[in-house]
């Protein structure tokens, strides 16, 4: 395929959807395999990883297909640091201009082995609570983790509040779509790569906000994106939350558990 003999390889941790491994071959080059069963559709992250790069570092695909992707090895040694948060912002909020007339993206894409559906909408409210909250809430549900009266919940506040909550939106800006700590290698202080995207036009608040839920960068990180991209008051105070929605319910649909309590008190504060 490489036209290269794989002469070692070791699994790495990671991977919600395949067996990762970095495979070292006979030509001295060092690659990253993912590898999946049928139907695992890993040519879609192999696209999206395509698509972003230029526009924010991360591998360079190889090749890609159903069942495996391979990607160059990106040199990492998890040492981030307030430089690299900083870094970070710069590079996210230069993302963020990256701007469309229309929420969605040409096709579907997809968040932790999970289908996010990605038709253009000219409506942020509409795309938001149609194709992401009442979308993830039936998965979950289809999935025996989310029971009924939550999913007639989150279909309320959809129906009902949302817009008000959210306010004027964003103009749509490319985001990356699963920022967490296990998506963002470092390297001396630098950010080195994203890996694992889940990209669309989105309002980027989005993304701020699943940055702050597991705590994926801090204080050095917002004011560096801020000085770039300002952030609109009332967003730490209660759209971060309600835009949190959406990750706490895929998260809902892959593990359950303390998840589907935290999806009820958000939207018990939000009145659904």
């Amino acid at each position: 395929m490489l036209g290269c003999r794989v002469v070692a390889e070791r699994r790495l941790s990671g991977g919600c959807v395949g067996d990762v491994r970095l495979v070292e071959l006979d030509d001295g080059r060092r690659v990253v395999a993912k590898l999946g069963s049928r139907g695992s559709r890993l040519e879609v992250e192999g696209t999206m990883l395509t698509d972003l790069r230029g526009s924010l570092p991360v591998p360079e695909v190889l090749f890609s297909d159903d069942d495996l992707l391979l990607m160059d090895h990106v040199e990492h040694d998890g040492v981030q640091g307030e430089s690299g948060e900083c870094h970070a912002g710069t590079l996210l909020a230069s993302l963020h201009n990256h701007a469309s007339d229309r929420y969605g993206y040409a096709s579907d894409t997809l968040i932790g082995g999970l289908n996010q559906p990605n038709s253009w909408d000219e409506n942020w409210h509409a795309f938001f609570g149609e194709h992401r909250l009442v979308c993830m809430a039936r998965q979950a549900k289809q999935a025996g983790r989310l029971g009924d009266a939550t999913v007639t919940r989150v279909e309320r506040l959809v129906s009902g509040s949302l817009k008000e909550l959210l306010g004027e939106p964003q103009p749509p800006g490319l985001i990356h779509g699963d920022v967490w700590g296990g998506n963002v290698l470092a390297h001396q202080g630098q950010i080195a790569a994203f890996i694992d995207p889940a990209i669309y036009y989105a309002d980027p608040e989005i993304e701020l906000a699943f940055i702050t839920l597991f705590g994926t960068f801090g204080d050095a990180f917002f004011e560096s994106y801020g000085s770039m991209r300002a952030i609109r008051p009332g967003f730490f105070e209660s759209r971060r939350d309600l835009y949190n929605l959406y990750p706490l319910l895929v998260h809902v649909r892959l593990f359950g558990g303390g998840y589907v309590q935290s999806v009820e008190r958000t939207l018990s504060r939000f009145g659904a």
